[in-house]
């Protein structure tokens, strides 16, 4: 059987490097510094909850790494680019709780289960995401908005009820999956473009840049209601430019990183990190206008001819008029920002995954056939039909997440883990962490996509183990999106759909 990667053979690439961490109800509010118990503390592996005068320890008991151990590892030995492992490290060295100073910037990390669930329910209607200063201070220097990204308080919750209203739900985002769909047969038919131009006539070996590409054109198409061209044999230089500023933005992601641990005062002595960061949101603005632009002189023509302007995302922000101009570019900037990394590297981590396991790629072809036939071009209709495909992409996650972790900002007094936090600390929350710990999955370091099939687990949304888009209010609103642009590629280009018919296969 001919299953993605003769194209893939031995010279499949590891899937690219994850970048950096972003990123009870009752018991978890503190507002009186006073009243929280700490479901925690009985845990195995939990801190003590509690100190000698019987109430929460403050914040200089907690355990950590030294301030300028932690300066050497991130600065001195790149740690930005091995947050994860480092997340990993510091868990066994310093328990489930545990705090650190990056430069300026003072974080509690968080890498246990419940306690991570106990932060994310205790938190109200707009949560603070971790510090995003860096990113505000380049949008005031340009004069731009912010975007649902990077945006607090009421702003946020105003651009969150508008875009909701449209990408949140899976039958908002299932009329999208027939331009999915167009994007995909423009995928293989790079493919087998590639494929003819190989020595060997069969392997194709820049997979990742090959989903990089479509997932910025499928994205994009459902943004900005318009093709980019990534995928043509002859990509458009304006569209080159962008994935330049993005490439900049994913490959340096470290450099935000830098440029916001960084204080202003040293910058004119370490001057690249915030150079490199303003250039590549330069970039993303730029092309995100321009493109805005063009969709919106095309609706404004219609309605000058008296016609009714149809469309999707980008005609119903425009119709509506409850977003200015300047927040319509900063949130689809933002949007694609988000959208093509979440896609990209999952799928190539997921390509990995099933040449490493055959005995899995078997199993999830033979239920693409028998439940919708080897040459059916799937709907979102078709998804809840192939579960272990559903089951695929959560492994998926669950091992390599785009982010190992996520960031929060204390909006009130909490005690966690037996300590009290005062409002206003970052907090990072572990996933990564969490994800391999053997209590929360048993045998976590194997790759197995059944231990999703159990019932009811594909529909869990409280498993803080794995929550790689997040949970509650601020968690991704292109979920829904980038799930769709996964569960229909992998039916049809991975182990099933057309890939048979066509050879493909993944090795």
């Amino acid at each position: 059987m001919a299953l993605l990667a003769r194209i893939l053979k031995a010279r499949l690439r590891p899937a690219p490097e994850r970048g950096p961490w972003q990123p009870r109800p009752t018991d978890a509010r503190l507002p009186a510094r006073a009243r929280a118990e700490d479901k925690g503390a009985g845990r195995s592996g939990a801190p003590r909850a509690w100190g000698r005068a019987g109430g929460p320890r403050s914040l200089a008991a907690m355990p950590g790494p030294r301030t300028l151990a932690n300066l050497v590892e991130f600065f001195w030995k790149d740690g930005f680019s091995r947050i994860h492992e480092i997340q990993q490290k510091h868990t066994q060295e310093y328990g489930k709780i545990f705090k650190s100073h990056f430069g300026p910037q003072f974080v509690v990390s968080v890498a246990d289960r419940d306690l991570v669930a106990q932060v994310l329910r205790a938190e109200g209607a707009a949560p603070q995401r971790a510090n995003m200063g860096s990113w505000q201070e380049y949008r005031d220097l340009r004069g731009r908005s912010t975007g649902l990204i990077s945006a607090e308080g009421e702003q946020w919750l105003k651009m969150r009820s508008v875009l909701r209203q449209r990408i949140l739900k899976p039958k908002d985002v299932a009329i999208f999956a027939g331009e999915i769909n167009q994007v995909i047969a423009d995928l293989i038919k790079r493919i087998y473009f590639l494929k003819s131009q190989a020595e060997d006539g069969e392997t194709v070996t820049n997979i990742n840049d090959l989903f990089f590409k479509y997932s910025m054109e499928g994205v994009a198409t459902i943004l900005y209601e318009s093709r980019l061209g990534c995928l043509e044999n002859s990509v458009p230089q304006a569209t080159m430019d962008y994935i330049e500023a993005l490439g900049l933005m994913f490959c340096k992601f470290k450099t935000s990183m830098y440029a916001g641990a960084i204080p202003r005062w040293l910058r004119p002595l370490i001057p690249k990190p915030w150079r490199e960061f303003c250039r590549s949101w330069d970039g993303l603005f730029k092309f995100s206008q321009i493109h805005v632009d063009n969709k919106l002189r095309d609706i404004q023509c219609q309605m000058d001819r008296g016609e009714r302007a149809r469309g999707g995302l980008l005609t119903y922000l425009f119709l509506s008029q409850e977003l200015t101009r300047e927040e319509i570019y900063a949130n689809l900037t933002e949007m694609l920002l988000a959208g093509v990394d979440t896609t990209s590297f999952t799928l190539s981590w997921a390509v990995y995954l099933l040449a490493r396991h055959p005995e899995v790629q078997q199993t999830v072809y033979r239920e693409i056939v028998r439940n919708l036939g080897e040459r059916h071009v799937p709907t979102a209709a078709d998804v809840p039909k192939v579960p272990l495909v559903r089951a695929l992409l959560k492994e998926t996650l669950r091992l390599f997440p785009v982010l190992p972790g996520n960031g929060r900002v204390t909006q009130e007094d909490l005690v966690v883990g037996g300590y009290l936090i005062p409002r206003g600390t970052q907090l990072a929350l572990c996933h990564y962490a969490t994800s391999y710990e053997d209590e929360n999955f048993p045998r976590a370091k194997e790759f197995r996509p059944e231990r999703w099939l159990r019932p009811g687990n594909l529909r869990r949304v409280d498993n803080f183990g794995s929550i790689p888009f997040g949970y509650g209010a601020r968690s991704c609103i292109g979920r829904r999106i980038a799930e769709l642009e996964i569960h229909l590629l992998v039916i049809q280009v991975g182990p099933g759909g057309w890939a048979p018919a066509c050879g493909l296969g993944f090795v």
